[in-house]
């Protein structure tokens, strides 16, 4: 249990202009937090911020470092330092495979966009002595999306980020917390290209953003680091570990139920 105070806070919330960056952003503010939304979509983020009481709204790359520094410096300027930063924004490009540009988008928003923001707010967090830094990965960066390898291994990758940066700047009043719902009721999921509802389907219910949220918020409460929206993705890691060959075969029955 952490004794995280979140009223009069500054939060951050990437991906903010909808599904579960917009739901983060309500929730923060409902604890007292200062908000700031951040996507590429101006309109968007706009009419997402203007939604929240107090809350602003920015226009950024997060897979550009320069840019994250000069939201970051935005921010702080215009609303304080930062105590929670909810690194959230996800794309999901390229089937199978997938092409060159799937990847460069999937490296860039699932894992550069986190080691930018890192290294523009960890230091100072950690030279106040408190802070909390949310990564939004997904169940399937510790199982996996069967169709499309772009999304499954980058979002492993956001995984392993997240768990980096726990054990190295974790502690001394500074949380990480790590994100990995299954399907979430967001316009990337019921959009339906280039992942299927299918899947998803399969593995469980999909949930509305603001049950993420509720989550998330909980894990900073209780200084826990993942945080599972779906309960039923602990056990299916628990399965993957204990026999992967037999995980791997079951993941394939699946997929051909799934395809059939």
């Amino acid at each position: 249990m952490s004794d995280f105070d979140f009223g009069a806070t500054v939060a951050v919330v990437t991906g903010g202009a909808g599904g579960i960056g917009r739901a983060l952003g309500c929730r923060l503010a409902g604890e007292g937090c200062r908000v700031a939304l951040v996507d590429r979509d101006q309109a968007a983020t706009e009419a997402a911020a203007a939604g929240i009481e107090g809350a602003i709204a920015l226009v950024a790359d997060v897979g550009d470092r320069g840019a994250v520094q000069a939201m970051v410096d935005e921010v702080e300027s215009r609303l304080g330092p930062i105590d929670i930063y909810c690194s959230n924004a996800g794309v999901a490009a390229g089937s199978g495979l997938g092409a060159d540009d799937a990847w460069e988008v999937s490296w860039r928003v699932h894992g550069l966009a986190h080691v930018h923001a890192a290294r523009a707010v960890v230091p100072g967090m950690t030279e106040r002595g408190r802070g909390a830094f949310v990564v939004t990965a997904s169940a399937a960066g510790l199982l996996m999306m069967m169709q499309s390898a772009p999304y499954t291994v980058t979002k492993h990758a956001s995984v392993a980020i997240a768990e980096w940066l726990a054990v190295s700047f974790g502690g001394g009043g500074v949380q990480f917390h790590c994100v990995c719902p299954q399907g979430v009721r967001t316009p990337m999921v019921m959009r339906g290209a280039p992942i299927s509802r299918d899947e998803l389907e399969a593995s469980g219910a999909i949930i509305e953003p603001e049950v993420v949220a509720e989550e998330v918020v909980a894990a900073i409460r209780d200084n826990r680091f993942l945080v599972l929206p779906h309960p039923e993705a602990h056990r299916y890691e628990q399965a993957k570990v204990a026999d992967r060959d037999r995980w791997l075969a079951a993941m394939r029955r699946l997929a051909n139920r799934v395809a059939g």
